[in-house]
């Protein structure tokens, strides 16, 4: 185990992000915070920092409390980092979740005739 990792790698192994391009992308886009700043993909992290990003409709907040070697599978992820998330913010994904998106026409060329009863509302 390492005692200091880059941002990104971090976030990568600790499954917050699905690859490390994409959160470097989120570091350089301005979208993650370590302890209350903007932080670069290339910042070093240490133990008891505080990182927050968005993640949809919600402000995810994690403790870093170790550094793993490698990715990680999901079942380790809660001894590297601490959810400080509060409840509140999950009932705001609980009350996103709940109305549904309306169906929009996602393919190629015009609407087949059952296409369009969708895209009434007709079903």
């Amino acid at each position: 185990m390492e005692d200091a990792l880059r941002i990104d790698k971090w976030l990568w192994s600790v499954r917050l992000y699905k690859t490390r391009s994409l959160a470097a992308a989120a570091c350089r886009g301005g979208k993650l915070k370590l302890n209350g700043d903007l932080a670069k993909p290339s910042k070093t992290l240490k133990a008891g920092d505080v990182v927050s990003f968005r993640s949809g409709p919600i402000m995810k907040t994690f403790r870093v409390t170790a550094f793993p070697t490698s990715r990680l599978s999901a079942k380790l992820v809660a001894g590297y980092c601490e959810d400080l998330t509060p409840p509140e913010e999950y009932e705001k994904l609980k009350i996103a979740n709940e109305y549904e998106k309306p169906f929009f026409y996602t393919g190629k060329g015009r609407p087949t005739k059952r296409d369009r009863r969708k895209l009434d509302g007709m079903n």
